[in-house]
């Protein structure tokens, strides 16, 4: 069954098109890497939580949308093995020196499949 990495992250409005190009490379990076998929979406009905949300858990400031994205891979020994390469690519070095969005309360996890109906 396939392994998923997911990500939840704060990023500001002005810079969408900066991160669209920024996550457009690092994409094809982890693709050439083993990735299945690579896929951010851009919050745009973000209900506000009284105990949680998303906006909380990223600490959401003025001018800045939630970002969801999520990396497919075949199994959780591929993703393994290759994240640890991925973040030694000089490609992936270079693109994390100039990440459009404070990478500090960006919210990680992995996640085994455990339904997919597609």
């Amino acid at each position: 069954m396939s392994y998923v990495d997911g990500f939840v992250a704060a990023v500001p409005e002005k810079n969408k098109h900066l991160y669209i190009e920024h996550t457009q490379k690092v994409a094809k990076i982890f693709r050439e890497y083993g990735a299945r998929e690579y896929v951010e979406c851009w919050g745009d009905d973000i209900p506000d939580g009284t105990q949680t949300s998303m906006k909380m858990a990223v600490k959401l400031e003025e001018g800045e949308v939630v970002v969801f994205s999520w990396i497919v891979w075949p199994s959780k020994s591929m993703r393994d093995l290759n994240v640890p390469r991925v973040m030694q690519d000089p490609r992936i070095i270079e693109e994390k020196s100039k990440m459009p969005f404070d990478a500090s309360r960006i919210i990680v996890g992995g996640f085994e499949t455990i339904v997919d109906e597609r």
